[in-house]
């Protein structure tokens, strides 16, 4: 089975929560006709393969990227400049903004897919009275997530097959309950946590270049971790017999 099909698998078949505290409420964007075709049809063309992912890990979707296309950090215009087409009203989304820049300074989809992946701790779109909310917004919303969360993160790494030398946490504070789930779990050999794509368009956007240049510095230095373990692995053809 592939890493698409894998990954599909899982998100279609993640179950909704039970009610949850402080007016909070759960939907998942691959029970919709819509973002599970588009997903679909951009998996089948980015993440082809078996071979694991170095994940990139968020906090959980928004309404406005994956809530309508299916595909994290990815709103309708990101995810027709990379071919997949779609009827989706064109509103950008900050965060996408920003994570389609990195995955240009990184070569495009195609290059960039075959090594990452780009999902969240808690894969469900999540809102209070409308708008997007996080997870850990509430202790109480929070403590009822934990066991589906630590679920999903075994299910994400153990079934549908990410890198296990190296993580990236998208978030600060995101990244005190991934390293909190990883000391709990022993998931990743190390988890890199860098500043949320949103919180840099929203408060660093005049510095967009160096933030997206930090960005490919770190996820180049992993991949090429990931490289330089495999390679030991990779058998040498045997030498041809003297003449």
């Amino acid at each position: 089975m592939s890493f698409s099909d894998r990954l599909l698998h899982f998100l279609t078949k993640f179950p909704s929560p039970p009610p949850l505290p402080d007016g909070v409420t759960a939907f998942s964007p691959y029970q919709e006709p819509t973002p599970r075709a588009l997903f679909r049809q951009f998996a089948q063309q980015y993440y082809t393969g078996d071979q694991p992912r170095i994940a990139l890990l968020g906090i959980n979707p928004g309404r406005l990227g994956n809530g309508r296309t299916g595909i994290a950090f990815t709103d309708p215009v990101a995810l027709a400049a990379w071919g997949i087409a779609n009827e989706l009203p064109r509103r950008r989304e900050p965060s996408s903004e920003f994570i389609q820049a990195v995955v240009e300074a990184m070569g495009g989809p195609a290059a960039f897919y075959q090594h990452f992946f780009l999902g969240s701790l808690y894969p469900l779109v999540l809102l209070r009275n409308e708008l997007n909310y996080n997870f850990y917004d509430s202790p109480a919303v929070t403590a009822a997530l934990w066991p589906s969360i630590q679920h999903g993160l075994q299910q994400q790494v153990h079934e549908v097959g990410l890198a296990r030398h190296a993580a990236i946490c998208l978030g600060r504070r995101n990244g005190l309950y991934f390293n909190r789930l990883n000391e709990e779990l022993q998931l990743f050999d190390q988890i890199h946590v860098l500043d949320h794509p949103r919180y840099l368009m929203q408060y660093k956007r005049k510095h967009l270049a160096e933030n997206v240049a930090r960005y490919v510095q770190v996820l180049r230095s992993i991949r090429n971790e990931e490289l330089a373990d495999a390679a030991p692995h990779i058998c040498a053809s045997p030498a041809a017999p003297p003449a």
